[in-house]
């Protein structure tokens, strides 16, 4: 029960949670160096392992019943991030930087969209639904996008980044899925289950401490331009996906899910690709740890955004409501 109640109160500060994990590595940069090489992929192994537990039959069924939505979604996700990174890129961002962004902007989805899109009142549903198929066919259109859009600036190995991502999400999803299919109704798997959102977000803290603990040094050189890089990528990326959604004229807890699963990446899978397969371009691999923290942040401004937005339009319409009663009254 103290390790489950621990485990939702990880989740519910993930932001401050990584953000001290980056203040330390920073610091004291021995706390996270061992976080690197098969280590940190076998970190976020166990992070798409614990997305992969929360999954069930019922989240796929949204594929059958509304594909529409899902294709609308998985297009944007995987055109809009992409197009904006590389429109970025050409604006003459040093290479490592550039690389980066790519990466993320590539990369599918974040499981912390889920949690964003039900606190805003969205569409968790759909952004289940988006965030397990986006995943899925991360393995082939990551790479092949990487090749597309960042071939020209540096060699791309499209075969061993489709291995990686094999590897580190695919694998651990269907696995974490297949268990939640066979064991959902055990006592013993249900409690261990619901420490798993916690590890997650502890490793997701060790993945970006492992980053700042190796190239902290780079943040006094480039942090200021990688921020705004960042910045301009993830708050597009929002902008965007909202006015896709209302292009399709989705409803508005669906706009906001669609907002929210564009803009936010699997930035912690993007930093691992950058370290391990562009060791050359050490830049790379801050852009993405930066998206890690700065995604979470920029979700959970966003969703409350959303919110006050809602109890603004309560407010206002109960002053009409209250308006036409005075009215009738006298």
């Amino acid at each position: 029960m103290l390790l489950t109640k621990f485990s939702q109160f990880l989740s519910k500060y993930t932001t401050p949670v990584v953000l001290i994990f980056a203040v330390v590595a920073f610091i004291y940069a021995p706390s996270f160096a061992w976080v690197k090489g098969d280590t940190q992929t076998i970190i976020l192994g166990i992070i798409m392992f614990a997305m992969g537990l929360t999954l069930s039959p019922q989240d796929f069924a949204i594929l059958a019943k509304r594909p529409g939505d899902i294709l609308i979604g998985t297009l944007a996700q995987f055109t809009i991030m992409p197009l904006i990174a590389f429109t970025l890129v050409h604006l003459g961002l040093p290479k490592g930087i550039a690389i980066g962004l790519l990466l993320v902007g590539t990369c599918p989805g974040g499981v912390s969209s889920n949690i964003m899109s039900f606190l805003c009142k969205g569409d968790v549903a759909f952004s289940v639904g988006m965030t397990a198929v986006n995943t899925l066919l991360a393995p082939v259109l990551t790479p092949v996008l990487m090749k597309i859009l960042a071939g020209e600036i540096v060699e791309v190995n499209a075969w061993g980044l489709f291995k990686t991502i094999l590897c580190v999400t695919i694998f651990p999803v269907v696995g974490g899925f297949v268990l939640n299919y066979l064991l959902n109704k055990k006592q013993g798997f249900l409690m261990v289950r619901s420490w798993m959102p916690g590890i997650a977000v502890l490793g997701l803290g060790a993945i970006v401490g492992g980053v700042i603990s190796l190239l902290g040094s780079k943040f006094f050189s480039s942090g200021i331009m990688i921020f705004l890089c960042v910045f301009l990528h993830n708050s597009l990326g929002y902008a965007t996906g909202y006015i896709i959604g209302k292009i399709a004229h989705m409803s508005k807890a669906k706009n906001r899910t669609i907002s929210i699963e564009v803009g936010m990446q699997n930035a912690g899978l993007a930093t691992g690709l950058a370290t391990q397969h562009f060791p050359a371009y050490p830049e790379a691999a801050v852009a993405a740890a930066i998206s890690c923290v700065w995604h979470s942040i920029s979700g959970t401004i966003l969703a409350g955004i959303f919110i006050l937005m809602d109890q603004h339009a309560e407010r206002k319409m109960q002053k009409d409501k209250d308006r036409v009663l005075n009215a009738a009254q006298s």
